[in-house]
């Protein structure tokens, strides 16, 4: 990730329906805090997600939370330029990022945490591998809804790499 890109992640992250699914934003951010942000995302494995062809920023996938000794991590994906939704750039993004945790960081199980109402994430999810690990009921409450979060998981010997 490049500080550069912060005006257009600021964007995407100040659009509801693309911050809707995301576990950390709570509030509006400013341009500044969130160029602070990228500046400590690009110190982890976090990732930009770019069309090589037409070299253009379309989100962000990486590993948080890693835990060396048990050799886990969080996972997490935004795809802000929603004209890029639906067209299979997550599901690659994410196999390529557990290629990596996987096959190069040696870790042994990736996990997620996902809203119960973000469907087409949760399809992603499975395709990709991912199994239901559990959930918290009703612990968020959206316009006055109440929805699950959904945590999925995958182990090293259940993916498949597309490398190999």
């Amino acid at each position: 990730m490049s500080s550069d890109d912060y005006l257009k992640y600021a964007e995407w992250i100040n659009d509801l329906e693309v911050s809707i699914g995301l576990f950390e934003m709570k509030t509006p951010i400013t341009a500044e805090g969130e160029r602070q942000i990228i500046e400590e995302l690009s110190k982890e494995n976090v990732f930009a997600i770019v069309l090589n062809e037409v070299d253009k920023l379309i989100g962000n996938v990486g590993l948080h939370n890693i835990n060396w000794i048990s050799r886990t991590a969080e996972i997490g994906i935004l795809i802000g330029d929603k004209f890029y939704w639906g067209q299979g750039y997550a599901k690659e993004a994410m196999e390529l990022l557990l290629d990596y945790a996987f096959n190069m960081l040696n870790l042994h199980m990736v996990y997620l945490k996902v809203y119960g109402y973000n469907v087409s994430a949760i399809r992603c999810y499975e395709k990709v591998g991912f199994k239901y690990a559990g959930r918290l009921r009703e612990a968020i409450e959206v316009a006055g809804e109440r929805y699950d979060v959904i945590y999925m998981d995958i182990l090293k010997s259940e993916f498949k790499s597309v490398y190999m």
